[in-house]
């Protein structure tokens, strides 16, 4: 069995509201986030894993030159159940912008919205 190394190794989820996004996250996705430190120009919270890794890493990020966005590239999250952090989501002030679907042989996504805006993907095999 050969190893393919995952290309992408961090990515930055702008918020305006970072506590509001960190609690958002926290609570769809039962984990826990960490501030990470900063030159003092931006804040951060920085998903649990670490690198490198077979996944990618990633923070919520504050920064004053960036703004939250619905548009262009989107994060996927690995999950249980595409439907039950669809649920999680609106319960805890997000959106569905597209509800669980098949994608053939790799199981399900669905897309929501954050609460800062984001559009942000949901995987699973269930």
């Amino acid at each position: 069995m050969s190893y393919f190394k995952n290309p992408v190794v961090w990515f930055d989820i702008y918020t305006q509201d970072l506590q509001r996004a960190k609690s958002f996250y926290e609570k769809v996705f039962h984990l826990t986030l960490t501030e990470e430190p900063t030159d003092g120009s931006f804040q951060a919270y920085r998903f649990p894993g670490g690198m490198p890794g077979l996944g990618s890493m990633g923070a919520l990020m504050y920064h004053p030159m960036r703004k939250p966005s619905s548009e262009g590239t989107i994060v996927y999250f690995d999950c249980e159940d595409c439907e039950q952090q669809s649920n999680l989501a609106l319960l805890h002030g997000g959106q569905v912008f597209k509800s669980k679907w098949r994608i053939g042989d790799d199981g399900f996504i669905a897309i929501i919205g954050d609460t800062e805006g984001n559009a942000i993907g949901l995987h699973s095999f269930k």
